[in-house]
This record gives C-alpha cells, sequence and structure tokens, in this order.
C-alpha cells in the first residue's frame, strides 16, 4: 500500500469519527438527544432541525491538527424546504449571520460571499462591505461580480473567475455555474455596454450602474483600484449622472453616497466611461437594463452567490491549495443537486488551526459531495476567521443557535449568506 493510499485511509477514518462527549455536550445545548451511531461507519450522531434539515458535527485529523466540521445537511427533495440569499436588504450592508437568519424566518443558515472589508490601501475611502460576486435573492438580480484582480480572499484555483457562483434553479436543484454581467446604457447617441451592477469596483473605463439595492455607502471606491491591482490608486477622471424616469436628472464628477430613491438609477463611470458620461445634460433620456446570464445551464437561477469552486464532478479542482490552513466555510452538492451541505469549521482554541482549501475540498468528496464552493473564510487572524458562522433552530425554538464557535467568540457582520428555510 502507497504512504498516500496510507494517508487517504487515516483521512477518511478521521473524517468518519465524532467524539462521543463532543456531540453530548452539543446536544445539552440544544436540548437535544445525539442520535445513535450509525451503524458500519464509526460513531456518528446528528439532531434535526427541521423536515428534511438536520444539523451534525464531527472531527477531521488535519494536516495542521485537528478541526471540528459543523453541518446543515439539507435535503431538497423535500417540498417544505429550501434555501435562499440571506443578506440585510442591501448589497452594501453587513449583519451577523444569526441576525439575518432570525429577520428572514430561517432555521438555519451559513455566512456567504468574500466581501469588501477595508481599503487601509485608499485613505479616505468608505469601505463597503459589499461581497465579491454575482447575487441573486428570490430571483431578482442583486448585482455582477467584481473584476478579478479586485477581489478578497484567498486565490482561487486556475481558470476561476469572480463571476462563479453556487446557486438554486427554480427546479430546486442546487448547481455550480458562472453569472456574467449582460446590460447596456442607452442614450440618443450612443449604446454604452455596461461594466458593473451595484459593485464597489467597476473595470477602468466603464460605466456601472446603481439601483436602490446598493444602499446608502459611497460610490467612491467603485472607481479605484484597477482590474489587476486592488491597491492601485483611485480614478481622478471620475463622473456620475442620476437618472429618473429614463430622464437625466442630476450629474457630478464626483460619486456620491446616500440612498438611492426606488426607480432612479445612478451612473457612474471612470475614465472613458467618465467621458462619455459628460456628454449628458439634464433632460436627456437614458435607458438602463441588465441581467446576469449563467453559463452553464439553462434553468435561471432563483437564488446565488459568489465565492470559487473546489470540487467538480467529485474531484477536487487541480492548484488547491494544501499548504495554507485555516477556518473555513463551504458548501457542498450531492444527489445531482438534491442535496446541499452547508459547512463551517470551528473556531475555538482547540481546533482554530482549520484546514487546508484542499483539505475542505476532500472533505466534502468523503462526505459524498460531487461538486463543492468555497465561501468566506480563512486567514491566521481572529478577525478573519470569526467570519464562519453556522447557525441553526433548536427544534421548538423560536431563534436560531451558533453551532459553531467563531474565533474570537462573537460573530461578525457579513454581506449574505445562504438561508435554509422550512414550511413545517
Amino acid at each position: 500500500m502507497t504512504r498516500q493510499k496510507q494517508r487517504g485511509g487515516r483521512f477518511r477514518t478521521a473524517l468518519t469519527l465524532v467524539t462521543t462527549l463532543g456531540m453530548l455536550a452539543g446536544a445539552a445545548l440544544t436540548g437535544a438527544a445525539p442520535a445513535s451511531a450509525a451503524a458500519g461507519g464509526g460513531e456518528r450522531a446528528s439532531v434535526p432541525v427541521a423536515p428534511g434539515v438536520e444539523y451534525r458535527y464531527f472531527d477531521v485529523a488535519g494536516s495542521h491538527g485537528a478541526a471540528r466540521v459543523h453541518v446543515l445537511d439539507v435535503d431538497l427533495r423535500d417540498p417544505r424546504t429550501s434555501v435562499g440569499l440571506l443578506y440585510p436588504g442591501k448589497v452594501a450592508a453587513r449583519s451577523p449571520v444569526s441576525a439575518l437568519a432570525d429577520g428572514a424566518g430561517a432555521v438555519g443558515g451559513i455566512n456567504g460571499d468574500f466581501f469588501n472589508i477595508t481599503e487601509t490601501q485608499h485613505p479616505g475611502v468608505e469601505a463597503t462591505g459589499a461581497p465579491v460576486g454575482p447575487a441573486i435573492a428570490s430571483g431578482r438580480v442583486l448585482k455582477g461580480a467584481v473584476p478579478d484582480g479586485q477581489r478578497f480572499g484567498p486565490a482561487m484555483p486556475p481558470g476561476v473567475t469572480t463571476e462563479a457562483v453556487l446557486g438554486v434553479g427554480y427546479d430546486r436543484r442546487a448547481r455550480l455555474d458562472s453569472l456574467a454581467l449582460d446590460g447596456e446604457v442607452r442614450t440618443q447617441g450612443s449604446r454604452l455596454p455596461l461594466g458593473g451592477l451595484n459593485q464597489y469596483a467597476l473595470p477602468v473605463g466603464s460605466v456601472g450602474a446603481f439601483t436602490s439595492d446598493w444602499g446608502s455607502v459611497s460610490r467612491v471606491r467603485a472607481t479605484c483600484g484597477t482590474d489587476t491591482s486592488r491597491g492601485a490608486p483611485c480614478s481622478t477622471d471620475t463622473h456620475e449622472v442620476t437618472v429618473r424616469g429614463g430622464r437625466v436628472v442630476a450629474s457630478s464628477d464626483t460619486p456620491g453616497a446616500g440612498p438611492i430613491d426606488p426607480g432612479s438609477t445612478v451612473l457612474v463611470g471612470r475614465e472613458a466611461g467618465a467621458q462619455e458620461l459628460r456628454k449628458l445634460s439634464a433632460g436627456d433620456w437614458v435607458h438602463v437594463k441588465h441581467r446576469l446570464v449563467a453559463s452553464g445551464s439553462r434553468m435561471p437561477l432563483r437564488f446565488a452567490l459568489g465565492g470559487y469552486p473546489v470540487l467538480r464532478g467529485g474531484a477536487p479542482l487541480p492548484g488547491l491549495d494544501g499548504v495554507t490552513s485555516a477556518v473555513r466555510t463551504a458548501a457542498g452538492i450531492s444527489d445531482n443537486g438534491r442535496r446541499l451541505l452547508l459547512l463551517s469549521l470551528d473556531g475555538s482554541p482547540e481546533f482554530r488551526a482549520g484546514l487546508t482549501i484542499a483539505e475542505v475540498a476532500r472533505t466534502l468528496q468523503e462526505m459524498g459531495a460531487r461538486d463543492g464552493f468555497s465561501l468566506d473564510g480563512g486567514g491566521s487572524s481572529t478577525l478573519v476567521s470569526a467570519t464562519s458562522t453556522l447557525v441553526a433552530r433548536p427544534p421548538g425554538a423560536d431563534a436560531v443557535t451558533v453551532r459553531n464557535n467563531p474565533s474570537g467568540g462573537i460573530e461578525r457582520p457579513v454581506p449574505n449568506g445562504i438561508g435554509v428555510f422550512s414550511r413545517s
């Protein structure tokens, strides 16, 4: 037997091992008794959350130490069960996962996409808190993806872009896909491609649209950095116009802030895009249209959020980091899209070593996932690790509880997440 096979065997054994005392402690916290061990697979335990939804946790022997894996197992074949986007009602806003779940009436959830958390490289520019990738909530398009060079988070596998999403279609099947922005700004004299929608970063030379879904945060950040460098200086050639009822009603050379009225669109341009917007005057006719186009299926997505794939067709993607270990969040898809595994690692001191991205992919694989998707988490600091959060509502309770231990003992506000809902 090769060393590689020996290591794989040890990993699979560790993966199936649940610490009995740990489950008893977890049951004491939730008021539920652990289930009996599953035959033939080592000790396992789970706690029902709702029809088609169960919570469990187990320990994995990672390369940097023991890691505790918390899981929400969601059966999308159950008509009473569904998943959707958790978010605070605006793209550029944040809230703890527990508050997002309770506010939406979810029985469980995890944190979602990586986001614009800081602007240390652009002094005086407000961090937006907005996520990196595309987002769809209940079939409504919220935002597009920022340029690859503007993303936050660990390096993506080769060939992956910020347009990558995890979503669920109207057929109730989960899938990995990518969503490209398709839009234009049409005036009486020209047609301009739309470079962004409610994004904290716009492509160089483009025009982006901001709607009431954006929120009240300053739009200046959208004109900072370049397509290949998040830390590059902010553009000095900018312009924005406000369109209401199909007509220009205001303009400025500096992107503004404050809420955008429903029915209005603010167009922000940089470089060549700014030069085109300067040609517009108050009263000029402008039409803006946009949509997100999926590359992998004709079935529209009812829900989607960004991140990056780590597992496809049952095999880890090439180039995954197998060195850097951290507390992470991820999701797995199995049973031809009918089962969704929501995973969050524990950030308590004894488990803070976490897993590498390669180990997360292998964990999902061992759990039966055919496809896997990495969400926000990672990093060695307490602040970054605190992103990984999994919540679930104990049976009979009115609110969710945090089931893993975020590093530092507190939840960090996040822009979005995956919510699990039950009609029971």
